[in-house]
C-alpha cells in the first residue's frame, strides 16, 4: 500500500509532487533542493550552505518516513556546476558514514528556484 510522507520540517511541494512516498520498506523521496522549510526561499550563503540544507531537507523528510539518511541506498545529486562536485563530496562525508549509499552526480542546465543543487534519494528501511 502506497503511504505518502509529509512534515513541516521540510519544505512543503512548490508542484504536483509528493514529498515521499513509501511502499512497503522502500521509501522515494523527491528532489530537494536548498529551501528554507519556514520561508520557502533559497538559504542565503556559499554553495556549502546549500548542500548542507539539501542534505538538512533530506534528513527530515527520511525521519518523517521512518528512517534517517543512514538509511538512504540510493542518492542523486544534481549540480549546476560539477566543479561543486568536491565540496559535495566533502559535506557528504559529514552526513554519511560507510557503507555509503550508490550515487550519481549529474550535471544540469537550471533547477527550480535558481537553485545551484539538487538531491533525490531512496530509502530502504528494516
Amino acid at each position: 500500500m502506497k503511504q505518502i510522507i509529509c512534515t513541516d520540517r521540510a519544505p512543503r511541494a512548490i508542484g504536483t509532487y509528493s514529498q515521499a512516498v513509501r511502499i512497503g520498506n522502500t521509501v522515494y523521496l523527491s528532489g530537494q533542493i536548498p529551501l528554507v522549510p519556514e520561508t520557502m526561499e533559497l538559504i542565503e550563503g556559499d554553495m556549502a550552505a546549500q548542500i548542507k540544507r539539501v542534505f538538512e531537507n533530506l534528513r527530515a523528510v527520511a525521519q518523517a518516513a521512518g528512517g534517517d539518511l543512514k538509511d538512504i541506498v540510493k542518492l542523486n545529486v544534481f549540480l549546476l556546476d560539477l566543479n561543486d562536485f568536491a565540496l559535495v563530496n566533502q559535506i557528504m562525508a559529514d552526513y554519511f558514514q560507510e557503507p555509503y549509499p550508490a550515487r550519481a552526480a549529474v550535471g544540469v542546465a537550471a533547477l527550480p528556484r535558481g537553485a545551484r543543487i539538487e538531491m533525490d534519494a531512496v530509502l530502504a528501511l528494516e
